[in-house]
């Protein structure tokens, strides 16, 4: 799941997040998404890095119609939804515990004739892999995904798995501690890897990262 820290006491924030319910406007459309803090935790609940990197994706013109998206850590769905709707056909991933609430908001945001293009699928990071064939995505997209030293390894494997040489990686993220820039470092072992993008307000970064060393435009 899209796990990151989380501190009681954070004020309007907290009160956020602990809301049954977010709005969103994104794609021309409003998305009202359920939270279920009490139930799920932190995977079910909107963070700023998912809201950062729609806007991103829709704000910087990033052509998705067409292309194959998986999404790691869906979480809400935000991400996944807002891809949706720029165009893409998108694979929304997390654990097992969280899909049926995934699936839940999926279906309330999305039109009818554009459901066939998402699918909601169990990825437990380093695990069953073949389930997702390899270098099949045009683009692997993940908010606030790097947060249990733990699963660093996991979650290269699985990136390295979903990825071509073609594919673009987009992850946002603050960075938060030290094992957040372990993280960066480990992945720029394996990817060419850039910042794109930094929102000032929210302490927000958005990395590109891809295999071949080219800086090509999206």
């Amino acid at each position: 799941m899209a796990l990151v820290p989380y501190e009681e006491g954070a004020g309007w924030g907290a009160r956020q997040l602990h809301s049954p319910s977010a709005t969103f406007h994104f794609a021309s459309r409003t998305i009202r998404l359920q939270q279920d803090w009490r139930g799920l935790g932190v995977a079910a609940v909107v963070w700023d890095a998912a809201v950062v990197l729609c806007a991103y994706l829709e704000m910087e013109g990033i052509d998705l119609r067409d292309r194959s998206v998986i999404e790691l850590g869906a979480g809400t769905g935000l991400l996944g939804i807002v891809a949706t709707l720029l165009g893409a056909r998108v694979t929304m991933t997390d654990r097992e515990a969280a899909l049926e609430f995934l699936e839940s908001n999926v279906q309330a945001n999305l039109p009818s004739e554009l459901r066939p293009r998402a699918v909601v699928k169990e990825l437990t990071w380093g695990k069953d892999l073949d389930n997702f064939p390899p270098g099949a995505f045009d683009f692997v997209l993940g908010a606030d995904i790097v947060y249990l030293e733990e699963t660093f390894a996991e979650l290269l494997q699985t990136l390295e798995h979903l990825c071509s040489e073609q594919t673009v990686i987009l992850l946002a993220c603050r960075i938060r501690y030290e094992r957040d820039h372990k993280f960066l470092k480990m992945l720029r072992d394996r990817f060419s890897v850039y910042e794109v993008h930094y929102d000032s307000s929210k302490d927000v970064h958005i990395y590109k990262a891809q295999r071949s060393s080219r800086k090509d435009d999206f």
